[in-house]
């Protein structure tokens, strides 16, 4: 039962927060990553619980200006205070049952009784008071000027404890949050297709992650620290200024609306400002990567001077975007400051009135019971005082918040993607062997105007070798990219023994395939590491016979110091193409595939790394179905057929001998080749 109700609570907290965040659009996106930290509730209870115990402390020490007018700097100690005031209220209220005695019936007397109500309320509480500071507090003025100076150091001291709380709780909400976030989006990142990694270059994608993450952890630490702590800070002020006089409080707070329209417009303006000045800042970093990656060709062809340029352009670009954003910051904390010199302002005219002439009414309207004392006043203008702090503060807040809200939109707009290759409800299992691969008619574009394959048909058989060959951009690389779902059809569909890949899991899919590209692709990590990718429970002796059969055991153990535990840096830089190769194959061998895709694996190595990939490839290919993209006449003797490809169509099919004698594209692609080698 107890469950039951922990479980119901949590239900309906989340229900308001749900109801809160999906009403409209202003920074919801934001809320939704504060609310992944929500799931940790005792650090949430514990942020507002000290975030309470620091406003109190804060206007508890603002409220000793009283004591210090009122008792202090008059001479007295609290016992002689109370003491005259008891006497003073005893005449007044006597004055008071006098003065209602003798008032016509005719007029109105229900004010006098209220002023008579509240002095005889006054002096009961002070009378009780009276014996407790008899006993426990200082007897003279300058004694209790100690008391108070120290209660004043031992309260801040006390509150600063708890701010120190409050920021590690709220370091801690914020931290998990954001570690949630990335690892959410990192793992719908991974989930993307490879034509979304297309559409969003990488660097888009890095400064996503890195630069928007950063911002919206500074967001949620500054909503939880100071945009929670200040604002009760603040409030605690104006609950107390409101004892004092809540009808003067309300007059000085007439400013207000005006100044929330104002901040309204202001956080509209920032959001959209500090949106542009992101999607320019990733523009940035994608320029700075490309030219990284490109560094060769800008040095071979001395383009550093037009790279500096294209550099300064894109991030004067920037500098405009971040000045639009100080223009509006530059607008907030006026904003605020005018509003709280303004409240200050109207208080000081308004009370200043009501204590000069002793006054209970300000144009005809009250404002007070009875007239307010001079330590009354400068109390009421410290709690304002002690706002308008808070206050500041809280327009700072406001730009990092809004800054935050701009970088969760650009981070939710990725993660609410509908995923391009959506997976079927309902999946079929996967044939346990995989007899025929079959594209039937097939169409596909990047473009919705531009296919790319048109009306293919094509079927391969287990334990075939097929070889894709043609002119570049005929389609050749998409067709066998569409075995392992990294692409769709746009029409027609691709299936493996008569049942359509799109019904079965992508990842029971992808199990039975490897791939090997024209590039081979190397983590920055130890050989065995890289080796081990496709299969992370292999064996060291697996993993060694691999290499064997892959013909790298050898360079591995004799050319690297540290064997399989070298590191190979970025891509593999450390080794040459021929060895990256080898590796990349090691690695499918390892997989033990029933399908293998081949795209281009030795179109830039040397000729003896290819005739040793060939050698292994001989090997490897038996009783396996292959699918080779190549141009390269000696990689052609693996197949068991070749399909020639031109604009997106199949144009012929059949083995070396049978296409040599009849196609233009292939006799023109083997002319080519010869002529290269001669």
């Amino acid at each position: 039962m107890d469950e039951l109700l922990k479980c119901a609570k949590k239900q309906r907290f989340q229900a308001f927060f749900d109801t809160f965040t999906s009403t409209g659009t202003f920074m919801r996106n934001f809320f939704r990553a504060v609310k992944i930290g929500l799931q940790y509730r005792l650090t949430c209870i514990g942020i507002v619980i000290c975030s309470l115990l620091i406003a109190v402390f804060w206007s508890a020490n603002i409220g000793t200006v009283y004591p210090l007018v009122e008792v202090v700097f008059q001479g007295k100690s609290v016992t002689q205070y109370l003491t005259d005031s008891i006497d003073e209220l005893q005449i007044e209220i006597a004055e008071k049952q006098d003065l209602i005695k003798t008032t016509s019936a005719n007029d109105n007397t229900s004010f006098l009784t209220t002023q008579l109500s509240s002095l005889e309320g006054e002096l009961n509480f002070k009378q009780n008071l009276l014996p407790y500071a008899r006993q426990y507090l200082p007897e003279t003025a300058f004694q209790t000027l100690v008391l108070v100076v120290c209660l004043m150091i031992g309260a801040t001291v006390f509150k600063d404890l708890i701010l120190m709380s409050n920021i590690m709780l709220t370091q801690r909400f914020t931290q998990l949050s954001v570690f949630n976030l990335r690892k959410e989006f990192y793992r719908r990142t991974l989930k993307m297709s490879v034509s979304s990694f297309n559409a969003d270059r990488s660097t888009e994608l890095m400064s996503r992650f890195t630069n928007d993450t950063e911002v919206v952890t500074l967001g949620i630490f500054q909503l939880l620290g100071k945009a929670v702590r200040e604002p009760l800070k603040m409030t605690s002020c104006l609950i107390a200024a409101a004892f004092i006089s809540w009808r003067l409080l309300l007059l000085c707070m007439i400013v207000t609306p005006f100044a929330a329209i104002l901040i309204s417009y202001l956080s509209k303006a920032l959001r959209r400002s500090n949106r542009k000045a992101m999607q320019e800042m990733a523009s940035m970093y994608g320029l700075i990567g490309e030219t990284f990656k490109g560094i060769v060709a800008v040095k071979a062809f001395n383009m550093e001077s037009y790279e500096r340029k294209r550099f300064h352009h894109s991030a004067k670009r920037y500098y405009l975007k971040a000045m639009n954003i100080a223009k509006y910051n530059s607008m907030t904390r006026p904003t605020t400051e005018i509003m709280g010199m303004t409240i200050v302002g109207l208080a000081i005219l308004a009370g200043g009135y009501l204590v000069l002439n002793q006054e209970t009414h300000l144009l005809g309207i009250q404002i007070c019971v009875n007239p307010m004392s001079f330590g009354d006043m400068m109390t009421f203008f410290a709690f304002l005082i002690g706002a308008s702090d808070p206050l500041r503060k809280i327009a700072d807040v406001f730009n990092v918040v809004q800054r935050g809200a701009a970088a969760a939109d650009r981070i939710y707009e990725m993660l609410d993607r509908q995923p391009d290759l959506p997976e079927v409800s309902n999946p079929s299992p996967l044939p346990k062997s995989i007899q025929t691969i079959e594209f039937a008619n097939v169409d596909f574009g990047y473009a919705a105007d531009c296919n790319v394959i048109n009306n293919l048909s094509l079927t391969i058989a287990k334990g075939q070798t097929v070889a894709l060959v043609g002119p570049n951009g005929c389609g050749k690389s998409t067709l066998a990219r569409m075995i392992p779902r990294f692409f769709d059809p746009t029409s027609g569909s691709v299936s493996v023994n008569d049942t359509k890949i799109t019904q079965v899991r992508k990842r029971d899919l992808r199990a039975r395939i490897a791939m090997v590209t024209q590039n081979a692709i190397m983590f920055d990590d130890s050989i065995l590491n890289n080796l081990r990718y496709g299969k992370r429970d292999a064996t060291l002796a697996q993993i060694q016979d691999a290499a064997r059969k892959a013909k790298a055991h050898q360079f591995i153990e004799s050319k690297l110091e540290e064997g399989y535990d070298t590191i190979i840096g970025e891509g593999g830089s450390k080794l040459s193409g021929g060895q990256r190769q080898r590796l990349a194959l090691a690695r499918a061998i390892l997989t033990d595939p029933e399908i293998i895709i081949l795209d281009e694996v030795t179109s830039q190595i040397d000729l003896e790394s290819e005739q040793i990939i060939h050698q292994v490839l001989a090997e490897f290919l038996a009783d396996r179905t292959a699918i080779m993209i190549t141009h390269r006449m000696a990689s052609l003797q693996l197949a068991d057929r070749i399909v020639v490809m031109d604009q997106g169509q199949i144009v012929d099919q059949g083995t070396h001998e049978e296409l040599i004698q009849r196609n233009l594209i292939y006799q023109r692609m083997a002319a080519t080749e010869l002529k290269d080698i001669a």
